[in-house]
């Protein structure tokens, strides 16, 4: 019985290079034996991993499901030879890393530089967009979550808090005159987010508790956080956003906090969450730490930022 640690290495060779022949020089083994290894995990596991051509190799479905494993079982075996020997585990590979557009675009690639300085063996996948991703089933090994999390069996590691304010801009406040209570908000033009529940197009929440509830309506609905803060300064109407995506146009006076007679609603915070897999691999232990370590208690957008939250 050929050895499956072998095998796993040969198949996850052969599917970053498409090549049996080309994996076969990189592992400074025979095309023959190869071919023997992967050919022995599709019989043992009944399916086909591979599609073959004359000019290359592609993964099948169940390919693709298998690398995702395989590649997580050498990282564990590799860190836990590491351990063994009291050696550092070296942070490498590719880190497939899912986040909301706004956020990730604002908060997360201004960071990559200085991550890749830190761990330059790592190469960060970085997939910006506001659907709700499954990380097991389209292969993400962690994903970035604002505010209340759905119930799953993943690990959540509180990286950042996310703070919300209703602000608009001085040109509205001026024309529509500014709203001092909650009930107050129903009689402006209240620009809605369609994503959120809690700050939706219909209703906002406020109070820690999110118990405290007013009807809103406004002429425009987006599904992007910037696209309702472009609109705000404009003019258009009242927001009620993260401080991470209004506090540049806070401290510049494009807008201005309101400061109404019910606090906003406390959402838990940004999250970092991954598979609760026994020994999460280094890459991600890295990346996670890293996050935390730049944002903490004290977020860099809301530093320096005067608001009565």
């Amino acid at each position: 019985m050929l050895d499956r640690i072998t095998g796993m290495q040969i198949f996850v060779r052969v599917a970053a290079l498409g090549s049996l022949s080309a994996a076969a020089r990189a592992l400074g083994i025979s095309q023959t034996m190869a071919t023997k290894h992967v050919g022995a995990i599709e019989e043992r596991l009944g399916v086909k991993l591979l599609h073959r051509t004359t000019r290359r190799l592609t993964l099948t479905e169940a390919g693709r499901r298998y690398l995702e494993s395989a590649e997580r079982v050498l990282t564990e075996v590799e860190e836990a030879e590491a351990a063994a020997s009291a050696e550092r585990v070296e942070v490498r590979g590719m880190l497939r890393v899912n986040a909301p557009l706004s956020f990730g675009f604002r908060e997360l690639a201004p960071l990559m530089a200085e991550f890749s300085r830190l761990h330059p063996a790592v190469t960060v996948d970085l997939g910006l967009n506001d659907r709700f991703v499954d990380l097991i089933e389209e292969g993400w090994d962690l994903a970035i979550r604002i505010g209340r999390l759905r119930d799953s069996t993943m690990i959540a590691r509180r990286i950042a808090p996310c703070r919300l304010v209703v602000c608009g801009s001085p040109s509205y406040l001026s024309d529509r005159g500014i709203p001092e209570s909650v009930a107050d908000l129903s009689r402006h033009n209240c620009l809605g987010y369609t994503l959120s529940r809690g700050v939706g197009p219909d209703e906002w929440a406020f109070g820690a508790d999110g118990k405290v509830k007013v009807a809103v309506r406004g002429n425009l609905r987006v599904n992007n956080g910037d696209a309702l803060v472009a609109a705000s300064i404009a003019g258009q109407g009242l927001i009620y956003q993260p401080t991470f995506l209004v506090s540049g146009a806070l401290q510049t006076g494009q807008l201005i906090a309101l400061t109404l007679d019910h606090p906003p609603l406390d959402l838990p915070g940004v999250f970092a969450v991954y598979p609760a897999n026994r020994h999460p691999p280094a890459k991600v232990r890295a990346f996670v730490d890293f996050l935390a370590q730049r944002f903490g208690p004290s977020p860099p957008w809301e530093r320096g930022l005067k608001l009565q939250l």
